[in-house]
C-alpha cells in the first residue's frame, strides 16, 4: 500500500483506534482495526532460529515454542566473518518465518560486548561495531530478501544484565558515536531493518523508549529509518511521552491502559494528533508491506535447515590452539570425554531459546569410529567434583593415544537475566582438564561457551577449540573440524583477556546502583588492550587454520590525498600450505601522530577468501572518509584530523602483516574561540595571534632567561629552559596581565582577544 493510501487510511480512524494501534493484541501480535479491514501481524523471537509461540505464550519462553532449527548464535556466526554465509542464514530463516506465517523476526541483536561477563553477550556479535553492524546487516538483507522483517536491538547501550530495566548507562557523545551507536549505524542506513527495538535502560539518564534525541534525531532524521520502533517487552515507562519521542508500538499489550492514557492526552491537548498520526502510518506502512508480502508456498523443511545449520557451523568455529595434534588421525584410539560430548551445550538461555527439532552430538557423529571411548567427567549442574565420574575419564584418557575433552559453561553460568560474576569454566571442569593432561600429553579442548572464559591449563594441553554455541547441528561441525573434512576457518570476534581483571570495564561494571559509568571511553576490547600494551589470551581476530598464508605486495593508489577522496587498498595472499582454506584479511587504520586521544589501530574493512594450495588471490578494499575520521564533540560530526596514518593488513589484531602509511589532509576547519582561558599553545597556532604573543615574551622578564637576566647558576638550575618553555605552553591568556610589568591590561587583552576571534571566525 502506498503512502497516499496509507495517509487517507489513517484519516479514517478514530482516536481510539490509532492510539489501540500503537500496542500489541497480546505478545506477539499487533492489533487488527477490523472495521477498516487493518490486518494483525506476528511477531517473533529470533534472532538465530524461529522461536514462535501461541498468544498464550510467554516471552521468556516457559512455555514451548514450535519444532525448529537453532542456527549458530550470534557470538559464532560473528566468528565466521563471512557476510555472504549470514546472507544465506538469513534468507533460510525469512522462508522459515513466511512459512509459519511470521511477519517480523526480532533480531539481530548489536550490543557491544564491553565486559566478558555480560548474561547475554552469546547473542551479540563482537566488542567491534564494524563486526557487528556488518554481520547484523547480512542477516537483515538475508531476512528482508524473504519479505520478512527484521527488529535490529537493542537501541541504545544495553550491554548489561545488571538491573538493565532500570539502570542508566552513562557515555560520553564520542563514545557513543564511535562504539555503542556504529554498532547499528551501517545496518540501519544500508539494509535498512524495518523495525527498531529500544532497550529497558537509561542512557544519560533517560529511558530509551522516551528518548527522543536516539529515537528521533539520530535514527530516523540523521540515518534515514522508515520503519517502526517497537519496545523491549515491558520497557515502557511513560507511553506518552515515549509516543512523543518515536517510539510506535508498545509490547506486549497493556490491556487497553496505555491506549486510553494516549487518547486522554491528545483530548487534553497535551500531545499533538499528528505525531499520533505519524506513528501510525510508520505502523501500517510496515503491516501492509508484510502482508503483501506474504509466500503462501513456502516451506519449512526441519531436515534441510539442519544440514544448513551444519554449514554455516563450520565456519564459526574457532581453532586456537594447534601444536601438531590437529587434524586427529581417525584411526588412533580417541577418548571423548566431558558431558557435552553427549549432550551439547549449543544455545543460550531466554527469549532466543529455541525448541530445536533435534541435536547432533559429536559423540553422535563420530560414534561409528572403532577407537572411539566415551566417559563423562563432570556434571556441572552443580559445579562439584563427583570422584567416580573423574576417575573414569582420567583412566579412559591415559589408556588411549588423544583425550578430547568438552567443557565450557553451563546455563547456569551464563544466560539472559543475569551477569557472570567471574570469568572461570566451572571448577569441576578445569581440575578435570588438569588431570587429564597430566596423564595425556595428547589432550584437546573443545568449548562450548558464548563469551571468553579463563584458561589456567593452557600450556598444558596440545589444542584448543572453540566451538561458541553453535547450534543444533555443533557435534557434527565439531567433528568434521576434529578430523580435517574441514578445514577451520573462523577467528575471534572479540579478545580473550588473560583474566577477567584485564578488561577495561572491570573496575566500572556492572555499576553502582542504577547508574552505570562507561569509563573506558571508546577503549573497549582491543583498542584498549593494544594501547596498554597488554599481554591477552587470544587477541581479536586470531584464529589457526590447517593451512597456512601469506601477505604480500601491499599496495595504496595515492599517498596523499584530501578527507573527500577514497583510498583503494590492495594486497597479495598466497595459500603456502598444502590444504585448500579460506582467510580473513584484516584491515585496520592508526592516526601516526596521536594529536588526540585514539586507538592505535580500529578495523576498517575485512575480507574471507578461499585459496586452494599455492593459489594467489588479490584483495581490494576501498576506504572512505569513515576510514579515519573520529567524531568532533565541537562540530557534531565526523573529522578527519589532517595527519599520516598507518594502513595495516593483518591476520589479527596483534598478527600484522604488511603496512603503510598516508597523509590525509582536512578539508575542514575546527572553529576555535579564544577566551581568556586558553593557553598560550593553543593560540600559538594562530599566526596573528603568535606574533602578538612573541612579541609580548620578548617583553617580559618572565620568559628572559638566567643569562639575560643576569642571574646566578644557581637560579639557572632553579629555572631550567624546559621549564620556562613549559609555563609559557600552559599558562592561560590572563596569566598576561600578572606578568606584562603592566603593560597589558584586562580590556586590553580582550580586546585582542576579540580580534582573534574574528580572525579565526574569516579564516
Amino acid at each position: 500500500m502506498n503512502a497516499d493510501k496509507i495517509k487517507e487510511l489513517v484519516s479514517q480512524m478514530t482516536l481510539e483506534e490509532k492510539a489501540s494501534l500503537c500496542s500489541g493484541a497480546d505478545f506477539w501480535h499487533t492489533k487488527e482495526i477490523k472495521r477498516l479491514g487493518i490486518p494483525s501481524v506476528m511477531v517473533s523471537d529470533g534472532p538465530h532460529g524461529l522461536r514462535k509461540q501461541d498468544q498464550k505464550a510467554d516471552h521468556l519462553g516457559v512455555n514451548d515454542s514450535i519444532k525448529a532449527v537453532c542456527f549458530p548464535a550470534g557470538c559464532a556466526t560473528a566468528a565466521s566473518f563471512n557476510r555472504d554465509l549470514i546472507k544465506e542464514m538469513g534468507e533460510t530463516l525469512g522462508n522459515e518465518c513466511q512459512a509459519e506465517k511470521v511477519s517480523v523476526i526480532l533480531g539481530p541483536a548489536v550490543n557491544i560486548k564491553r565486559s566478558p561477563l555480560c548474561g547475554r553477550n552469546f547473542e551479540y556479535y563482537s566488542e567491534d561495531p564494524l563486526v557487528a553492524t556488518e554481520m547484523a546487516g547480512s542477516l537483515i538483507e538475508g531476512i528482508q530478501n524473504k519479505n520478512i522483517g527484521t527488529s535490529i536491538k537493542h537501541f541504545l547501550a544495553n550491554n548489561q544484565e545488571t538491573r538493565r530495566m532500570s539502570s542508566s548507562s552513562d557515555i560520553d557523545e564520542r563514545t557513543l558515536r564511535e562504539i555503542y551507536l556504529a554498532a547499528f549505524e551501517g545496518a540501519v542506513c544500508r539494509q535498512k531493518p524495518w523495525t527498531v527495538m529500544c532497550s529497558y535502560n537509561k542512557i544519560n539518564g533517560t529511558y530509551a523508549a522516551e528518548n527522543k534525541t536516539y529515537l528521533t534525531d539520530v535514527l530516523r532524521n540523521e540515518w534515514g529509518f522508515d520503519g517502526f520502533v517497537m519496545s523491549d517487552w515491558g520497557a515502557v515507562n511513560d507511553r506518552v511521552r515515549d509516543l512523543e519521542a518515536g517510539l510506535n508500538l508498545e509490547m506486549p499489550s497493556s490491556s487497553g491502559i496505555n491506549d486510553k492514557l494516549i487518547t486522554e492526552a491528545v483530548r487534553s491537548g497535551r500531545l499533538d494528533e499528528q505525531i499520533l498520526d505519524r506513528s501510525c502510518e510508520e505502523m501500517l506502512n510496515i503491516i501492509y508491506r508484510a502482508v503483501e508480502n506474504q509466500d503462501e508456498n513456502a516451506v519449512f523443511d526441519l531436515e534441510k535447515d539442519h544440514e544448513k545449520a551444519r554449514k554455516i557451523a563450520e565456519e564459526t568455529i574457532v581453532l586456537l590452539k594447534n601444536e601438531d595434534i590437529l587434524p586427529l588421525n581417525p584411526g588412533c584410539k580417541i577418548a571423548f570425554i566431558g558431558k557435552y560430548a553427549k549432550k551439547p551445550r549449543y544455545q543460550g538461555g531466554g527469549s532466543s531459546h529455541i525448541n530445536s527439532f533435534k541435536v547432533t552430538s559429536a559423540l553422535e557423529a563420530a560414534g561409528s569410529l572403532p577407537g572411539l571411548v566415551y566417559a563423562q567427567g563432570y556434571d556441572d549442574a552443580r559445579d562439584e567434583v563427583l570422584p567416580a565420574l573423574e576417575e573414569e575419564a582420567v583412566r579412559a584418557a591415559g589408556s588411549s593415544d588423544v583425550a578430547v575433552i568438552f567443557a565450557g559453561l553451563p546455563d547456569a553460568f551464563e544466560s539472559e537475566g543475569f551477569d557472570r560474576s567471574h570469568m572461570r569454566m566451572p571448577d569441576c571442569q578445569n581440575q578435570l582438564i588438569e588431570k587429564i593432561a597430566a596423564v595425556q600429553p595428547n589432550t584437546v579442548v573443545v568449548l562450548h561457551n558464548g563469551s571468553p572464559v579463563e584458561m589456567p591449563w593452557i600450556s598444558k594441553v596440545k589444542g584448543v577449540i572453540e566451538a561458541y554455541l553453535s547450534g543444533q547441528a555443533v557435534g557434527a561441525a565439531v567433528t568434521d573440524i576434529l578430523f580435517g573434512r574441514v578445514n577451520p576457518s573462523a577467528k575471534l570476534p572479540e579478545t580473550f583477556p588473560l583474566k577477567l581483571e584485564d578488561n577495561p570495564s572491570h573496575l566500572t561494571y556492572p555499576g553502582e546502583g542504577d547508574r552505570t559509568a562507561y569509563a573506558e571511553g571508546v577503549y573497549v576490547g582491543y583498542r584498549y588492550y593494544d594501547k596498554k600494551k597488554m599481554d591477552v589470551l587470544f587477541p581479536f581476530g586470531h584464529g589457526l587454520s590447517y593451512t597456512s598464508f601469506s601477505y604480500s605486495d601491499l599496495t595504496v593508489d595515492k599517498e596523499e590525498l584530501d578527507d573527500t577522496d577514497t583510498l583503494k587498498v590492495s594486497v597479495k595472499v598466497t595459500n603456502t600450505g598444502k590444504l585448500e582454506g579460506k582467510e580473513i584479511i584484516q584491515l585496520y587504520v592508526g592516526a601516526s601522530s596521536g594529536k588526540i586521544q585514539r586507538p592505535v589501530k580500529e578495523l576498517r574493512d575485512f575480507a574471507k577468501i578461499s585459496l586452494k594450495p599455492g593459489e594467489t588471490k588479490e584483495v581490494t578494499f576501498t576506504l572512505g572518509r569513515r576510514a579515519f575520521a573520529y567524531w568532533n564533540t565541537t562540530l557534531k560530526n565526523w573529522h578527519v584530523l589532517t595527519d599520516d596514518y598507518d594502513i595495516m593488513i593483518g591476520a589479527s589484531s596483534r598478527d600484522i602483516r604488511c603496512q603503510k602509511s598516508v597523509r590525509v589532509n582536512s578539508t575542514v576547519r575546527i572553529p576555535v574561540i579564544y577566551t581568556l582561558d586558553t593557553t598560550f599553545g593553543d593560540v600559538m597556532e594562530n599566526e596573528k595571534a603568535a606574533a602578538a604573543i612573541h612579541k609580548f615574551m620578548e617583553g617580559s622578564e618572565l620568559f628572559a632567561s638566567p643569562e639575560e637576566k643576569g642571574e646566578s647558576d644557581v637560579a639557572a638550575e632553579a629555572i631550567s629552559a624546559e621549564m620556562q618553555e613549559a609555563m609559557m605552553r600552559y599558562m592561560p591568556l590572563r596569566g598576561m596581565i600578572s606578568f606584562s610589568g603592566g603593560a597589558m591590561t584586562l580590556d586590553k587583552l580582550e580586546e585582542l582577544i576579540l580580534e582573534w576571534n574574528r580572525d579565526n571566525i574569516n579564516r
